[in-house]
């Protein structure tokens, strides 16, 4: 998916800057931190899928895997997203498989893994403001800015 460029979809950083001028619990210092990192952030044009996770993935009759629910998707940083995926594993319980799935994310694009946690607390606090209290909570613990400097 990421080896795809999608110049005419909609911006993850424009679309990631509104999510985080609209969380009311965020503090202005740290929301300032956040978009400050987004802004240094290299900027990229790939697909992002914006909900990668297994019940987005059918494997068809003929074995060849098919990823569905689209509708978030953006062009962006692909760490941008494999974050928000690792979030999502792990805002499920899943804290296993977002290991594995980072580490793989990690191994197949040549990324260091140190560059995917810098995208940690900024898709955690984009993400925020979808959840419930529940996910909220846990997703704020994420957003600590000097935890991945």
């Amino acid at each position: 998916i990421f080896a795809q460029a999608c110049p005419l979809l909609n911006k993850l950083k424009e679309k990631t800057i509104r999510a985080l001028k609209s969380e009311e619990q965020l503090d202005e210092n740290l929301r300032y931190e956040l978009l400050t990192r987004l802004d240094g952030m290299p900027k990229h044009t790939k697909l992002c899928h914006g909900d990668f996770n297994p019940s987005n993935v059918v494997v068809g009759e003929d074995g060849k895997l098919y990823v569905l629910d689209w509708a978030h998707a953006t062009q962006g940083n692909a760490s941008a997203d494999a974050a928000r995926t690792y979030l999502l594993f792990r805002l499920s319980g899943n804290d296993e498989l977002a290991q594995r799935y980072l580490q793989l994310f990690c191994e197949k694009s040549g990324t260091a893994l140190t560059y995917v946690q810098k995208w940690m607390p900024i898709v955690a606090a984009s993400q925020s403001v979808k959840g419930n209290e529940t996910e909220r909570a846990l997703l704020h613990q994420w957003v600590n800015v000097v935890d991945y400097e």
